[in-house]
C-alpha cells in the first residue's frame, strides 16, 4: 500500500519576511548597493529603520535619502522610537517647521545645514535637499521610496556615498516629471527612469532581495494584488483568510449602498456600478454615490477585528481615492463625513487605511489613455486597505479596454514594464465583477 506524502506545510510568514531581512542585512558589507523589493505593506519603513539600526551600531555615519517631507518626517519619527539612543538629524529646506512629533524627540536636531545638527550619528533630508549638501561623503545611504526616485535625482548626490540600499515599491507610480521625456526614451540613462531601474542597468550584478510578504492587505486582497501587478515576483498576505473580519453595529437596509458595504465587509471587495454613459470627468452621479458610501459607512458603525485588537472605524482610518485633482475637490464638497481622507493616487501612495473607497481611473470615459490605464496608478488605489475595498464606477469598463488595447509606441532600447496596465486593469475588473452590486 503507498502512502500519501506528506503536504508540506507553508512557511511562517513572519520567519519567512525575517529570514529575508536578515539576508539583506548580510548583503549589505558585500556590495556597493543592495535593492529591495517590496510590495504594498511588506514591511518596507520597517526595514529601514532596521537596516539604520543596524549600520549606526557599527559606528560608522548613515544618510538617509526619501522623496517627499512626509516621508522624512516619518522616518525621523519612526527610527527614534525604535532606537531611542540614536541621534538623528533633519536636513530641511529654510521655512521648514517641525511637527509636534519631532520635537517630542530629545535626540533630534533640524537644521538646514550640516553645521546645525551637531554631527548626529544618522542624517535624513529629501532627495533634492542632498542634491545642495556638498563637501562630504558618507560611508553609507538609504534611500527610501527609490522607485519613486527619478535616476537623475540619483545622479546628483551619488557622489556622497560609497554604499547604498535601495527600498522600494516597483508596483506602484512611475516617478513623476513635468518635461517631456521623450528625447530622452531609450536611453540607458533616461534621467526621468526610476533610479532602480536605471541603477540595475547599469549594474546588473547587484543583489535584489524581495520581500513575501504583506503585512496590510487582507487575505481576500493579497492574490488579487499580486497577479494583477506583481506577476513574477508575488507576495501573501501575512494574515489568513479569518484572522480579519469587519462588523458593523447598526443595521441597514436593501438599498444598493448597504448592500454594497455588506459585500465589501464580507468578501472584501465591492464593485458599486452605476449606469453606463460617458461622462465629463467629475461626473457628478458617480461622486455623490462615493460620498455617500463613506457616510454611510461611519452611519453603521462598523468594527474591525484584527490581529490589532477590536476597533472602532473611525474617519480617520478611511480613505477616498480619485485619479484627479479636480475629482477630489469635487468629491469632498460632496460631503464626505469630516476627518475621511479624500486625495489622489499620488498622495495615497504609501499610506495605509482599513477601508477604502475608489472612485475608478476609467470610470465614464470614452477613451483609455495612458494616464489612465497606469498599472501602478490602480495598484496604489487598490492596495491601501487592510479590510476592504469598495470601487465606484460605471458599467461598460470591460468594452472600453476592449476597444482600446494597449498600443503605445515602445521606443527602441525601452524595457518592457510589467505589467501591462491593459492587462492589470482586465485582471482587477475581472475580480470586481464577482462582486458586483448594481446601483
Amino acid at each position: 500500500m503507498t502512502r500519501p506524502s506528506p503536504v508540506s506545510a507553508a512557511p511562517d510568514p513572519a520567519e519567512e519576511a525575517a529570514a529575508v531581512v536578515e539576508a539583506v542585512l548580510a548583503d549589505l558589507p558585500r556590495h556597493r548597493g543592495v535593492v529591495v523589493d517590496s510590495p504594498p505593506g511588506a514591511g518596507k519603513s520597517t526595514l529601514v529603520v532596521r537596516a539604520a539600526g543596524h549600520i549606526a551600531a557599527t559606528g560608522e555615519p548613515l544618510m538617509i535619502v526619501a522623496q517627499t517631507n512626509e516621508q522624512v518626517d516619518d522616518l525621523v519619527d519612526r527610527l527614534v522610537v525604535a532606537h531611542p539612543d540614536l541621534t538623528v538629524g533633519r536636513l530641511s529646506a529654510s521655512g521648514y517647521r517641525p511637527p509636534a512629533r519631532l520635537l517630542s524627540h530629545p535626540r533630534v536636531r533640524t537644521g538646514t545645514r550640516l553645521a546645525d545638527l551637531d554631527d548626529p550619528a544618522v542624517v535624513i533630508a529629501t532627495a533634492d535637499k542632498w542634491a545642495w549638501v556638498d563637501g562630504r561623503v558618507w560611508p553609507w545611504a538609504i534611500v527610501d521610496e527609490a522607485y519613486q526616485m527619478r535616476s537623475d535625482k540619483l545622479l546628483r548626490i551619488a557622489g556622497r556615498f560609497e554604499r547604498a540600499l535601495f527600498v522600494g515599491d516597483p508596483g506602484q507610480l512611475d516617478p513623476f516629471s513635468i518635461v517631456d521625456a521623450e528625447r530622452w526614451a531609450g536611453l540607458s540613462w533616461d534621467p526621468v527612469q526610476s533610479a532602480v531601474s536605471v541603477l540595475l542597468r547599469h549594474n546588473p550584478d547587484l543583489p535584489v532581495h524581495r520581500l513575501p510578504v504583506s503585512w496590510r492587505l487582507p487575505a481576500s486582497a493579497a492574490p488579487v494584488v499580486s497577479e494583477a501587478f506583481y506577476p513574477f515576483t508575488g507576495f501573501r498576505a501575512g494574515t489568513g483568510p479569518g484572522d480579519r473580519s469587519l462588523v458593523y453595529t447598526a443595521g441597514g437596509t436593501h438599498t444598493p449602498c448597504d448592500r454594497a458595504l455588506e459585500e465589501a465587509a464580507a468578501s472584501g471587495w465591492a464593485l458599486y456600478e452605476l449606469p453606463e454613459r460617458h461622462t465629463v470627468r467629475t461626473d457628478a452621479e458617480a461622486v455623490r454615490a462615493v460620498a455617500r458610501l463613506a457616510t454611510r459607512l461611519l452611519q453603521r458603525a462598523p468594527v474591525s477585528v484584527s490581529e490589532r485588537g477590536e476597533h472602532r472605524l473611525g474617519p480617520d482610518r478611511v480613505a477616498v481615492g480619485a485619479a484627479h485633482r479636480d475629482q477630489v475637490a469635487a468629491i469632498r464638497a460632496a460631503g464626505v463625513p469630516e476627518g475621511v481622507t479624500v486625495d489622489t493616487a499620488n498622495r495615497l501612495q504609501g499610506r495605509e487605511y482599513d477601508v477604502t473607497i475608489v472612485l475608478h481611473p476609467l470610470s465614464g470615459r470614452r477613451d483609455a489613455t495612458a494616464f489612465h490605464l497606469e498599472s501602478g496608478r490602480l495598484c496604489v488605489l487598490a492596495s491601501r486597505h487592510r479590510h476592504a475595498c469598495l470601487v465606484v464606477a460605471r458599467a461598460g469598463i470591460a468594452e472600453l479596454l476592449d476597444a482600446h488595447p494597449s498600443a503605445e509606441p515602445v521606443p527602441l532600447g525601452v524595457p518592457v514594464k510589467f505589467p501591462d496596465g491593459w492587462e492589470a486593469n482586465q485582471a482587477v475588473l475581472d475580480h470586481l465583477s464577482r462582486h458586483r452590486v448594481t446601483a
